[in-house]
């Protein structure tokens, strides 16, 4: 009898043993805004078992949009965020390493849409106008180009600038000229509001020669000191970037995925359709998820260009750490 209670107490602690071996890492994922398609990789990454599989339980946060992303990895309330390279590179200069470990993103997505019958058909008609301006770490693509454009942001001989809610209202009702969208969002939202693209003039970011890398994947710098920590990050950008693939490839099922993710209910199916059409044009096609180091000197160069200017992001060249390709380049293997 003794020797089976001691057999049971053994077999016991080796599937104690096997459990906690194979127990998933948890991870928390803060995206930069609500669940919608420009997150659509990640959500089938979820959905679909590719982080399951690779031995993670991710947490996607898509509901906090008052925490911003650098707030929530500096409160130890996510693991990893994404987030634009102007923002990081603020925070960097604040004293916040935070450093880019993926880069799934190639494109730039943001843009000024402007209305022609306010009086704008090219950059030179900007000045005394009103702008629609998103705050919150995404203005500073905007000052950069302002200050490339010659134009202070304080009215008078320059422009006024409108603090812009996510939304295209103040261009729908006449309250500004201008305003930001995203290429694969807002756009879309100007046009369901009733204007069609003969009305509009846009300045695409990057096409004047200010875009900026976008939707980066950013953890803390001393993180990355710890090989587990570091293990989990490449299994979680592999798992990540198969997702991207995936929703590429699959570009309804994805934006259907991405619906179903949303706990609000506030995405609707054909506007993320329309969404994940715009979002494939901007994932790295490789589907690595690694840096490229000219757009990365190059976003750089831009800001540091505005140093002078209203709101810089940045006043000198950032120190070394930004950035590094250690994790994208084990994910490859």
């Amino acid at each position: 009898m003794k020797k089976t209670i001691l057999a049971a107490v053994a077999i016991g602690a080796l599937l104690a043993g096997a459990t906690a071996a194979d127990a998933a890492d948890a991870l928390t994922l803060k995206l930069k805004w609500v669940p919608q398609a420009q997150f659509a990789g990640y959500f089938v990454a979820a959905a679909k078992g590719y982080y399951k599989d690779a031995g993670l339980d991710v947490k996607i946060d898509g509901g906090s949009t008052d925490v911003t992303p650098v707030q929530a990895l500096v409160g130890g309330t996510a693991d990893i965020v994404i987030d634009w390279v102007a923002d990081a590179l603020s925070s960097r200069e604040k004293g916040i390493n935070l450093v880019n470990i993926a880069q799934p993103f190639k494109g730039s997505a943001l843009q000024l849409t402007c209305r022609k019958d306010m009086g704008v058909t090219s950059t030179a008609d900007l000045k005394g106008k009103t702008l629609g301006v998103w705050f919150g770490g995404n203005e500073y693509p905007f000052y950069a180009f302002m200050t490339k454009l010659g134009l202070t942001t304080n009215g008078g001989d320059g422009v006024t600038v409108l603090k812009q809610g996510f939304n295209v209202d103040p261009l729908l009702q006449k309250q500004a000229a201008c305003v930001s969208t995203m290429t694969y969002n807002e756009y879309g939202q100007v046009l369901d509001g009733g204007l069609k693209p003969d009305d509009l003039v846009v300045f695409n970011y990057l096409d004047q020669g200010v875009g900026m890398m976008e939707d980066g994947l950013y953890v803390m710098q001393d993180k990355l000191a710890d090989p587990k920590f570091k293990d989990e990050m490449v299994r979680f950008v592999k798992a990540s970037m198969k997702g991207w693939a995936d929703a590429v490839k699959n570009p309804d099922e994805a934006a259907q995925i991405v619906v179903t993710s949303d706990p609000t209910g506030a995405a609707t199916l054909d506007h993320q359709k329309y969404m994940m059409g715009q979002v494939a044009k901007l994932i790295d096609p490789t589907f690595t998820g690694a840096i490229d180091p000219a757009a990365f000197k190059q976003s750089v160069a831009t800001l540091l260009a505005n140093k002078g200017g209203d709101n810089p992001a940045i006043t000198k060249e950032p120190a070394d750490g930004a950035y590094t390709t250690e994790i994208t380049d084990a994910a490859a293997k």
